[in-house]
């Protein structure tokens, strides 16, 4: 299956997905891919740094481990092709016009913005009047 490419398309069909949960962003500095499976991280990406894992708040919490902020994802309904051109930045820029910043992650076949805790109605409100 072939994910869109056409902008508009991919506004006129984004249906954004508000989810439940709460993610925390946590980083380790001599952390490698597999570290941590108690935290059911549901992203990761090796940074010079160290590795930084998305996990939920609660199991960050259970294990003690340290993080700056507390997220909940928006999931881009739409089928968007990992070579599509606007779509993040379209994203970025209305959540930028509501001072709400935009943490995205490119899957395979969505999108997924992380947005603070606290504006995350906000921030779905934002973006579903975007057509």
């Amino acid at each position: 299956m072939t994910g869109e490419t056409d902008l508009s398309k991919m506004l006129a069909t984004l249906a954004p997905k508000l989810h439940d949960e709460e993610y925390v962003f946590c980083t380790f500095v001599n952390g490698r891919y597999g570290d941590h499976p108690e935290l059911e991280p549901i992203a990761s990406f090796m940074e010079a740094e160290g590795l930084t894992l998305v996990n939920p708040k609660a199991l960050a919490d259970q294990h003690g481990i340290a993080y700056e902020g507390v997220f909940r994802c928006i999931t881009l309904s739409v089928h968007s092709s990992l070579e599509a051109v606007g779509l993040t930045a379209v994203i970025a820029t209305r959540l930028a016009q509501h001072n709400i910043s935009a943490n995205v992650i490119a899957a395979y076949y969505h999108d997924h913005v992380f947005v603070q805790n606290g504006r995350a109605e906000d921030a779905l409100a934002a973006l579903q009047a975007l057509k």
